[in-house]
């Protein structure tokens, strides 16, 4: 279900970042807000990445990587979650909000850093907070 997400491409690639890396972007944000990027974090990142994109686990590991710079130097989230919206369809961004929930549950813990983060995230992305619990629930 999740192979033909993020398969379209920003209308102007050289100055936007693609649905791709605005994906594993916000997947570091995420993790990252709770101040404890935790190991179990980075590997539930790869392996959704690598389910998102059908990539071996060195290349999203290396996506992640880059990531990790992109978000480090992007000062808002809109950015990313712009470049959602622009390749994903409406009826499809439920299983981006099921994958983010599925980092914040990674470590087996959720705070209040990381549930914040998460309703600005859906809320950019179009997804309702009721939708967005569901979410979490089947992740």
């Amino acid at each position: 279900m999740f192979a033909n997400l993020f398969s379209r491409k920003p209308s102007n690639e050289s100055s936007e970042i693609t649905a791709r890396q605005a994906m594993a972007a916000v997947m570091v944000r995420i993790a990252k807000s709770d101040d404890d990027y935790a190991v179990a974090e980075c590997e539930r990142i790869d392996a959704v990445l690598s389910v998102l994109y059908n990539l071996t686990t060195s290349e999203a590991t290396s996506l992640r990587v880059q990531a990790e710079a992109l978000e480090a130097d992007a000062p808002d989230t809109v950015r990313f979650t712009r470049a959602i919206k622009d390749a994903v369809p409406y009826d499809d961004r439920f299983d981006v909000v099921r994958a983010l929930w599925q980092v914040v549950l990674a470590d087996g813990e959720r705070d209040h850093e990381e549930d914040a983060l998460m309703r600005l995230l859906a809320s950019l992305l179009g997804v309702n907070d009721r939708d967005s619990a569901i979410a979490r629930q089947q992740a």
